[in-house]
């Protein structure tokens, strides 16, 4: 049921929005401290527990384009294949050969990445780790600071955003915790889409309660059927 309905929400992100030019690459982690094999500890993070995703979000909205959970290994990755390949290129499979850019941290940034990625008319900005000694220092800009400093954060002012309104409540069970991270971003692309289909300019507060009645109402009307 789980991966059904991650499914049909995934579908829904890709084919609801057409980002733009630049997209951010990076995890999430959805705080929480449910029992299961896959659950990750991130030092980095206000909250050190929780599930992770891979997500992909549009730089200007916000909006989530796509996005995977991570649930261990996965034995359908090519052997030999980075996992940190494997994840970009799965996220920008839908938005690839249109000239855009992704921007990566140093986690994701490789030059075989970027070999695959140009390949679909697709440039990658991102940070090098200094262990990664095939990127050539020609390739290392110093320029592009600016430009990187402006596109890195999307994601993670995406989960700042997903948080302040946010349905979790404590659950032990990680199924519900995937669904609570589920609402959460797709009442974030609702908001998104609804500016953009209407033109105008809502606070997202007000958006949420508005929808969280329509929503009330049609369960209530459904139920006296």
């Amino acid at each position: 049921m789980t991966i059904t309905t991650q499914s049909s929400f995934v579908t829904n992100c890709i084919t609801s929005y057409n980002p733009g030019r630049h997209i951010t690459i990076d995890e999430q982690l959805f705080p929480s401290k449910t029992r299961c094999c896959f659950l990750q500890y991130i030092a980095t993070k206000p909250d050190k527990f929780g599930i992770k995703f891979w997500v992909a979000c549009d730089l200007k909205s916000k909006y989530i384009c796509n996005v995977l959970p991570y649930l261990g290994k996965d034995p359908s990755r090519p052997s030999g294949e980075r996992l940190s390949e494997n994840v970009v290129m799965r996220l920008m499979e839908p938005f690839l050969d249109k000239g855009r850019n992704v921007t990566t941290d140093n986690f994701f940034t490789s030059l075989s990445l970027a070999q695959q990625l140009l390949r679909r008319k697709t440039t990658i900005l991102g940070t090098v780790n200094k262990i990664r000694q095939e990127i050539p220092q020609s390739s290392r800009q110093r320029d592009c600071n600016e430009l990187y400093n402006a596109t890195k954060c999307s994601v993670d002012v995406m989960d700042q955003m997903v948080r302040e309104y946010t349905v979790r409540t404590g659950t032990w069970r990680w199924p519900v915790a995937v669904f609570y991270n589920m609402i959460d971003t797709a009442a974030l692309d609702a908001h998104v889409l609804y500016q953009a289909c209407t033109g105008r300019k809502e606070r997202r507060v007000d958006f949420l309660v508005e929808l969280a009645r329509e929503l009330a109402n049609s369960h209530v009307t459904a139920k006296k059927a």
